[in-house]
């Protein structure tokens, strides 16, 4: 059975006590029911971890010995920023949790013309917290041990005007604009719409700031699918998930 691992937002020295409070210490203690004696892993975003086993369990805090620690930074050599569209119901949410575990670099969330949420402010602030509580839950779970940046929501026009990456790419299916695999980028910018679509204004307005328009094939991707599939074609051409060499037969 595997370790359970918790994100930690404080330092973790080692051979002292970490103590360990609010979701993380509600999670160990009243819904993985952990007693003391039984080992957990720790990260607080800086690339990598303490480990060791819980020596208290109350209501509101558990106290963990850090005996061992690994300097173990997981992230790909791509730093990717993936500008996304809102939409509606838990498809932004599910988007959010598979780009985290396909090694995302930052999240930008993103209005259009096209998209159909509105966020009032206070309502927004509580989506924030909840945006960086599912890239938080995806890291512990795929073993990620720096946390995405998810950036405070903003227009669509505001954010391609800004100073980008070193490749930038605009999805838009339906035109005839293969990648080019060749150019390949340490940094990359993917702009993606909302489910009806970026509109050919948007498209043409980000092709003045250097997005390069691509398409990956016949079939049209919906606003969900769109972050999983092409973080994944781009990780594996130009980040970590292709095989070594000679690993494929």
């Amino acid at each position: 059975m595997s370790v359970p691992r918790f994100y930690v937002p404080a330092p973790l020295p080692l051979g002292q006590d970490i103590q360990i409070e609010g979701p993380a210490a509600h999670h160990i203690g009243r819904v993985l029911r952990m007693r003391v004696g039984e080992k957990v892993i720790l990260f607080n975003g800086e690339g990598g971890t303490v480990s060791g086993p819980i020596v208290a369990v109350d209501k509101r805090c558990v106290t963990v010995l850090a005996e061992t620690g690994v300097q173990d930074d997981r992230e790909s050599p791509l730093h990717t920023t993936l500008g996304l569209v809102l939409s509606k119901g838990d498809r932004f949410d599910w988007a959010l949790q598979k780009a985290t575990e396909l090694g995302v670099s930052a999240i930008q969330p993103l209005t259009s013309q096209r998209c159909d949420v509105r966020l009032p402010a206070e309502r927004l602030a509580r989506k924030q917290a909840h945006w960086m509580q599912v890239v938080t839950s995806a890291c512990e779970q795929c073993g990620r041990n720096r946390l995405p940046d998810v950036r405070p929501l903003l227009d669509l026009t505001t954010w391609i005007a800004q100073p980008g990456s070193e490749r930038r790419l605009v999805l838009a299916p339906g035109t005839p604009a293969p990648l080019e695999a060749e150019n390949r980028p340490a940094s990359l910018d993917v702009l993606i719409g909302p489910e009806g679509g970026l509109t050919q204004d948007e498209i043409a307005q980000a092709g003045q700031y250097g997005f390069e328009t691509v398409t990956f094939g016949p079939r049209i991707w919906r606003t969900e699918t769109a972050p999983v599939a092409s973080l994944a074609i781009f990780q594996w051409l130009w980040g970590d998930l292709a095989p070594e060499k000679g690993d494929l037969t």
